[in-house]
C-alpha cells in the first residue's frame, strides 16, 4: 500500500472522523489511551504519532509540559490546527525530529496499519530519551473485536474507501510483547475495550453505564490480554 493511497484514504475519512467521538465508545477509547500516556508523561514532553484530528493530543496537552503531533493526512492535520495543536506531515517511519527529544512517546490505531513496524517503533524508541517511554497499543488477534472484523468484513469509512484500502496487522499479546521487549523493559501491560463487544453497547441506557465501569476497572486485569487493543508501555534503557 503506497502512502499516497494512504493518505488519500486518511484524507477523505478526516471529513466525517470527529462525528460522534465526543460521547459513547470512541470517547472511553480516547480517555484510556490518554490516562495511560498520563501515568508515564506528566510533566514531559510528549510526541503522538499518527495523531490525526488531535483528540488524543487534546488529552494529553492538558498534563505533559508539550505535546506535538505527526500525521501522513494533511485533511486530518487541518482539524488538528483548527484545535491549536502543535502538529506536523510526516511518515511513522522517517520521524523528522532530533534524537532523544521526547519524554513519552505513544501512538494508538496507527502501527496496526504500518507495514514496516519495527521501523517505526525504532524510530519512536530514537527520539526517546533515555529513561523515556513508549506507549502504543497491538491490534489483538485473541479478542473478541478480531472475531467480529473477520465476520462482518470492511466497513466504509468515507463514500470513497472502505477499511480493506489499507492493510490491517492483528498480532498476538505475545507478539506484542516480544516488540516491546525489543526496546526496552516492559513496565504496564494494560487492555483497552476487554467487554465491549459492539461500540453500541455503551449507547444502551443503563448498561452504557456498568460496561464503561467495567472497562475502566479490568485494564490492567488478566483479561487484558483478551482485549481488542494491548497496549505496552516500555521504559527506554538510559
Amino acid at each position: 500500500m503506497t502512502s499516497a493511497v494512504n493518505s488519500s484514504y486518511y484524507d477523505e475519512f478526516s471529513q466525517g472522523y470527529d462525528h460522534g467521538r465526543d460521547r459513547g465508545y470512541h470517547k472511553l477509547i480516547d480517555d484510556q489511551a490518554a490516562a495511560l500516556v498520563r501515568q508515564v508523561g506528566t510533566g514531559g514532553d510528549a510526541l503522538e504519532i499518527g495523531c490525526g484530528t488531535g483528540l488524543i493530543m487534546e488529552r494529553v496537552k492538558t498534563f505533559a509540559r508539550s505535546v506535538k503531533g505527526i500525521d501522513i493526512s494533511p485533511g486530518m492535520l487541518e482539524h488538528a490546527k483548527r484545535r491549536g495543536l502543535d502538529v506536523c506531515e510526516g511518515s511513522a517511519t522517517e520521524l523528522p525530529f532530533e534524537d532523544e527529544s521526547f519524554d513519552v512517546v505513544y501512538s494508538f490505531k496507527v502501527l496496526a496499519h504500518i507495514s514496516e513496524i519495527d521501523k517505526a517503533l525504532s524510530e519512536m524508541a530514537r527520539v526517546t530519551r533515555p529513561g523515556g517511554h513508549l506507549v502504543f497499543d497491538a491490534y489483538n488477534r485473541d479478542s473478541v473485536r478480531y472475531l467480529i472484523k473477520r465476520a462482518w468484513g470492511p466497513q466504509n469509512t468515507s463514500s470513497t474507501f472502505d477499511e480493506a484500502a489499507i492493510g490491517t496487522r492483528f498480532d498476538s499479546p505475545a507478539q506484542a510483547r516480544a516488540r516491546a521487549e525489543a526496546l526496552g523493559e516492559v513496565v504496564d501491560v494494560s487492555g483497552i475495550r476487554i467487554l465491549t463487544v459492539h461500540p453500541a453497547m455503551l449507547r444502551i441506557p443503563l448498561l452504557g453505564g456498568i460496561a464503561e465501569r467495567a472497562e475502566w476497572a479490568l485494564m490492567n486485569s488478566p483479561l487484558s490480554r483478551f482485549a481488542g487493543f494491548v497496549v505496552m508501555t516500555v521504559r527506554k534503557p538510559g
